[in-house]
C-alpha cells in the first residue's frame, strides 16, 4: 500500500482519482479548500480517506498535506479561462503560488513523485494539429499562463533538485460529477444542465470550434501510470484521445443519446477561447503505456446516465 495525496480531491477529476485509488487499496489523503470542489463528491468515501481542509497557497498547509506521502497527484486549481480573465490575481494565487508551495514541501518531505495537472490551453490558438509537446507554447488567457507556469516549475524542480515530476496536459476533460451549476463548468456539463433544465444550450461562436473531449476515466488512468512510470520523470505529456469534435457535432451526439433535437443559442465568442484543440498522444503511449480506455460516444453515454440519475435523485 502506498500513501497518495490528492490535492483538489473534492473536485470533479480529483474525486475520481480518490475513488480509483481506494479501489486499488491505496491510502489516500485529500487536501481541498472547497473553493471549487464539492463536499458531495467525497460523501461516499469520507470515512475511508484523510481529509485536510486548507489552502495550499499557505506554506504550512502544503507542509502538512505532504507529510508521509509517497506520491502527490496535484489537481488543485481554479480551472476556468473566464474566471481567470475576471480575476487573474486569484488564479495566480491558486494555480502558481500554491503549486510552488507544494513542490517545495513535497521535495523537502521526500515524496517519490509529483504528478501535475497541466492544461492543453498552454498551446494557445496555434493552428498546428494535433498538438505535440515539442511545439511552442502560446497561452492566451491568465488561466493558460498560470498552468504553464506551474508546469515549468515542475520541470525545473526535476532538473535543479532531482525531484521527480510529471506534467500532464489535459485536453477538455468531461464526465460524471463535473459541476453543472457553475458558469465556469466544462461545455458538456453546461449543455446537459441546459437540456435537463428545459433551456437551449448556449454556444459561444459558430459551434465549429473543435475539442479533444476526454472522458475522465482516461485522465485517471494517465495519472496512475504517470505516478510510477520511471522513464517519464521530468516530462510534459499530453492526455487526450487524439480525436476532435466540433461543438455542433457534440450537440448532435448528445441529442441522439437523449432522443431529441438540441437547438443551441449562438452568442458571441468568448475572449481567451482557442479555436481548435487535438492531442498527439504518442508520447503518452511511449512513456506511460497510456491507451484510451473510454471513447467519446461511450463517455457521453456514461455522463448522460449520471446526469439523469442526479436529476431524479
Amino acid at each position: 500500500m502506498s500513501h497518495y495525496l490528492v490535492t483538489g480531491g473534492a473536485g470533479f477529476i480529483g474525486s475520481a482519482l480518490v475513488r480509483r485509488l481506494l479501489e486499488k487499496g491505496e491510502q489516500v489523503r485529500v487536501v481541498d479548500n472547497f473553493s471549487t470542489g464539492l463536499r458531495a463528491n467525497l460523501q461516499e468515501v469520507i470515512g475511508r480517506i484523510e481529509l485536510l481542509e486548507g489552502d495550499l497557497a499557505e506554506e504550512a498547509v502544503a507542509r502538512r498535506a505532504v507529510a508521509g506521502a509517497d506520491y502527490v497527484l496535484h489537481q488543485a486549481a481554479i480551472p476556468s479561462v473566464p474566471r481567470s480573465i475576471e480575476d487573474p490575481i486569484a488564479s495566480n494565487r491558486a494555480n502558481i503560488t500554491a503549486t510552488l508551495n507544494l513542490l517545495v514541501a513535497a521535495r523537502d518531505a521526500g515524496v517519490k513523485r509529483l504528478v501535475y495537472a497541466s492544461s492543453s490551453s498552454a498551446y494557445g490558438d496555434s493552428e498546428t494539429l494535433p498538438k505535440v509537446e515539442t511545439q511552442p507554447e502560446n497561452p492566451i488567457s491568465p488561466y493558460a499562463l498560470t498552468k504553464l507556469a506551474g508546469e515549468k516549475y515542475a520541470v525545473m524542480f526535476h532538473r535543479l533538485y532531482g525531484f521527480s515530476t510529471v506534467s500532464l496536459r489535459y485536453f477538455n476533460v468531461f464526465g460524471p460529477r463535473q459541476n453543472p451549476g457553475s458558469p465556469y463548468s466544462g461545455v458538456i456539463s453546461r449543455f446537459l444542465s441546459a437540456a435537463f433544465g428545459g433551456r437551449r444550450p448556449t454556444v459561444h461562436g459558430d459551434g465549429e470550434q473543435s475539442r479533444d473531449f476526454t472522458f475522465v476515466e482516461n485522465v485517471v488512468s494517465a495519472n496512475l501510470l504517470a505516478s510510477r512510470a520511471e522513464s517519464a520523470s521530468g516530462m510534459v505529456i499530453n492526455v487526450g484521445t487524439g480525436e476532435r469534435h466540433t461543438l455542433n457535432e457534440l450537440l448532435r451526439a448528445l441529442g441522439a443519446i437523449l432522443g431529441r433535437d438540441l437547438k443551441p443559442e449562438y452568442v458571441a465568442r468568448r475572449a481567451g477561447d482557442v479555436r481548435h484543440s487535438q492531442a498527439d498522444i504518442g508520447r503518452a503511449r511511449q512513456y506511460l503505456g497510456y491507451e484510451v480506455k473510454v471513447g467519446f460516444e461511450e463517455g457521453l453515454r456514461r455522463t448522460v446516465t449520471w446526469f439523469q440519475e442526479a436529476v431524479q435523485s
